[in-house]
């Protein structure tokens, strides 16, 4: 049985403007507006509500909003293995890519798991800001560093558990290189973990069904008990989806990301999924979102759920 969670925190992003929150806290409302919990003949599992959003730098974790996303991780974690406990299928509307702590929390606690992500981004390597080392990085930007165990202990060492997932467990896929990315991001830390990717490249010479297909047999054939899936909207193109704070000039068309997704949920091995960074700020007419909505629909209808509901 598929449980539609909220999990509206955009505590792992910088404001937008002056004084103003970043709107992907309104995802949620948005996805289920264009009644994703009926079209995936979900069960409504409620949501977990994050801590107020807090606008100056801490820096004692030199993450922005660093105590209230340590809480907000083990809140969600509770949540989401509660469901994992009753046989549910998690389907996690977020929220930034910060969320993923949650999940990946749930999963460590209770054994060896791993990870297919979904992202134009690496968010592995801190920028070379200089407001980084101010007490301002973001954990949206570095939600798979932070899984991964590289981190404050306050975010990514919650009950001792670090890593959350290891490494070798994780699957990338879509990460494109931007010019400025050299200029400002640690990419040789990235290119020299042992994260399986499968880039924006792969995808071009291969296909995207191909680098799916990849990343399922390798989480397939991991030593692990099974894999939870990250989708950042920023994968996709930002002709297709420009409701993002960093669109994607080279990133997947629905049709690509459809496949992909499709390959992944139906795998006997995947747990739960959440998706993030859609913001409907940067969508008035809504089209966005809606084909965002149509995507997980049609990837979900592809996954058999006749299960047990104990």
């Amino acid at each position: 049985m598929i449980a539609v969670l909220d999990a509206p925190s955009n505590l792992g992003l910088r404001p937008p403007r002056a004084e103003h929150e970043p709107g992907v806290r309104r995802l949620a409302r948005a996805l289920r507006g264009h009644g994703i919990l009926g079209r995936l003949d979900a069960e409504d599992a409620g949501r977990v509500d994050p801590p107020p959003y807090v606008f100056g730098p801490d820096e004692e974790t030199g993450y922005l909003n660093g105590p209230g996303m340590s809480d907000y991780s083990g809140r969600l974690a509770s949540r989401v293995g509660e469901l994992l406990d009753t046989g549910r299928f998690p389907v996690v509307l977020g929220g930034d890519c910060s969320i993923l702590l949650g999940p990946m929390l749930a999963l460590r606690r209770r054994g060896v798991f791993g990870l297919a992500y979904l992202d134009g981004h690496d968010d592995y390597s801190p920028r070379r800001d200089p407001l980084a080392w101010a007490g301002r990085l973001t954990a949206g930007g570095m939600a798979l560093g932070l899984v991964t165990g590289h981190g404050p202990d306050a975010l990514t060492d919650l009950g001792g558990l670090r890593p959350y997932v290891a490494e070798e467990h994780v699957a990338h896929i879509g990460v494109q290189r931007e010019p400025e990315d050299h200029e400002i991001a640690d990419l040789a830390a990235f290119d020299n973990s042992r994260i399986r990717r499968y880039p924006i490249e792969y995808v071009r010479e291969h296909g995207a069904g191909a680098a799916a297909e990849g990343a399922r047999a390798h989480l397939e054939a991991a030593p692990i008990e099974g894999f939870w899936i990250h989708l950042d909207a920023d994968i996709l193109d930002q002709s297709v989806m420009p409701a993002v704070d960093s669109p994607n000039p080279n990133g997947l068309s629905f049709e690509e990301l459809t496949s992909v997704l499709t390959t992944l949920v139906t795998s006997p091995r995947a747990l739960g999924f959440h998706v993030g960074i859609y913001d409907p700020e940067l969508d008035p007419d809504g089209m966005a979102g809606a084909a965002l909505t149509d995507t997980i629909v049609t990837a979900f209808s592809a996954r058999d759920d006749t299960r047990d509901d104990t």
